[in-house]
């Protein structure tokens, strides 16, 4: 049973998922799996492999920030917009379209956007010399990151590869 598939039922009743992401329905939930043409589909629209890789190389850039370095590319303005990235327009776009109705998409969208908070927090922090929040920023994001490739995985592995 994945990890979509112990945490969450998907909403047939349409309504928005609390914003509480670390509340767990009490049920067993039936697993995210999508099918045939549809899971094509979705493997057309995004690269999951190349959506976690892109994800992770954040990490290494955040920390050279906290190490004094400066990047016009990482503003944090820009890092707060979790639309700017090829994965933030895929989860407000066609991935919400396909899998809005799991909460689980709701989750991964939400805790991706924290991730694109904590950066840009962190970013803020560290260019106003206050290290130990930066540093705390980056726990969040390295916490939130994690979760997001976990929940990319488990996505892949629903789509059958």
């Amino acid at each position: 049973m994945g990890f979509f598939s112990r945490l969450f039922t998907p909403r047939a009743d349409g309504k928005a998922v609390e914003d509480d992401w670390t509340s767990l329905p009490d049920s067993n939930a039936s697993e995210l799996v999508v099918m045939g043409e549809e899971a094509a589909k979705l493997l057309a629209e995004i690269d999951i492999d190349a959506a976690i890789a892109s994800h992770e190389r954040w990490l290494p850039w955040l920390e050279q920030v906290l190490q004094g370095a400066r990047d016009e590319r990482l503003r944090p303005e820009v890092i707060q917009d979790d639309g700017c990235s090829e994965l933030g327009q895929w989860l407000q776009g066609d991935g919400r379209i396909a899998l809005g109705h799991f909460p689980a998409f709701d989750m991964m969208a939400r805790r991706h956007r924290h991730f694109h908070q904590q950066a840009a927090d962190l970013v803020r922090h560290a260019e106003a010399g206050d290290m130990a929040l930066a540093q705390q920023a980056l726990k969040g994001c390295q916490h939130a990151s994690k979760q997001v490739v976990l929940l990319l995985k488990e996505l892949k592995r629903g789509l059958g590869r």
